[in-house]
């Protein structure tokens, strides 16, 4: 073996170890804080646990796609009016043609928002935050639009219990979809030669196209799956609420870079982490829970979940140097 494998690690190598683990010791130690102080006030009560895992599975499962679009540098403002617009669209889905047409409605809402956006970013070459910021408007506008702004509401059964308020036993089914969600999401990250390319392309977009990637299909890619997760998001919604409003999803993707970036994904490309996404959203929803039990304002709330974004981006930064 050589020395250099022998070699002890210097200082900031170890800083930046324990840095990748700091969303982790973060959650750990905010819940430790939580359950001291707010043990008597229900924190800890099972119900609740359950409860903070149904209000972030959402934001979780959109968060792994955002891992994949934040991993090529680019971004998608769209993805909660998306949601909205597709919860829209599946319950007039399932009041037409049942639920299999509910589920295409639903789908086929994120697949035109999410090839508008890939195409309008990768052959016109409007960068993805301006495309995603006029697809926010559009898509909430649609929504308004073909809703009349009113409630459409879902009387399926078995829609609403596979698609966010049922459980399977003691489990909501919303974790189950979290899980396949994140698996999936990690495997073809780190395991799959898409999810290599879709790192190279945030790294380097030069190199890697000189490479032999193809860095617009790359791009054209994640953007659609990042609309698909957000219209599934919408789905789930309507399941869970039972109904379509175009509403659901308003600010979601504040939530969700937050959650991408606390989780180890680089707001620069090149680096992320499906599990630590996943870990991000439990963090803001266990923060948020923590601050509804200390009996903030919804104003104050605000306030806390703009700091956690500004800690966001300090420590994605910090982790770029």
């Amino acid at each position: 073996m050589s020395e250099s494998s022998q070699a002890p690690k210097t200082a900031p190598s170890r800083f930046a170890d324990w840095r990748d683990y700091i969303i982790y010791i973060g959650f750990v130690a905010i819940f430790l804080i939580f359950a001291a102080t707010l043990g008597d006030k229900g924190f800890l009560d099972p119900n609740n646990l359950l409860n903070i895992i149904r209000q972030t599975a959402i934001i979780a499962i959109v968060a792994v796609s955002m891992t994949f679009v934040l991993g090529t540098a680019e971004i998608d403002l769209s993805v909660g009016a998306v949601a909205g617009l597709a919860s829209v669209a599946t319950a007039m889905g399932i009041d037409q043609f049942g639920i299999p047409g509910g589920i295409l409605y639903g789908l086929g809402t994120g697949l035109v928002c999410g090839a508008m956006n890939g195409w309008l970013t990768t052959s016109v070459g409007i960068p993805s935050f301006l495309t995603t910021l006029a697809m926010m408007g559009i898509a909430r506008g649609v929504a308004m639009w073909i809703s009349g702004t009113a409630a459409i509401p879902i009387l399926s059964k078995p829609y609403i219990s596979i698609f966010g308020a049922g459980n399977l036993g003691p489990v909501p089914s919303l974790l189950l979809w979290v899980a396949a969600a994140g698996i999936l999401g990690h495997v073809v990250l780190r395991r799959t030669t898409f999810g290599r390319r879709v790192l190279a392309t945030g790294g380097n977009e030069t190199s890697a196209r000189y490479s032999g990637i193809d860095t617009s299909s790359v791009k054209f890619k994640v953007l659609l799956i990042s609309s698909l997760a957000a219209a599934l998001a919408g789905m789930l919604y309507a399941g869970r609420l039972r109904s379509g409003r175009f509403q659901f999803g308003e600010g979601d993707e504040l939530s969700v870079i937050a959650a991408a970036v606390l989780g180890g994904t680089s707001l620069f490309g090149g680096a992320g982490t499906v599990v630590g996404s996943i870990m991000g959203a439990l963090m803001i929803g266990l923060i948020n829970n923590g601050l509804v039990l200390m009996g903030l304002e919804f104003s104050q709330q605000l306030i806390a979940r703009g700091a956690i974004i500004i800690l966001a981006v300090a420590i994605s930064q910090a982790r770029r140097r």
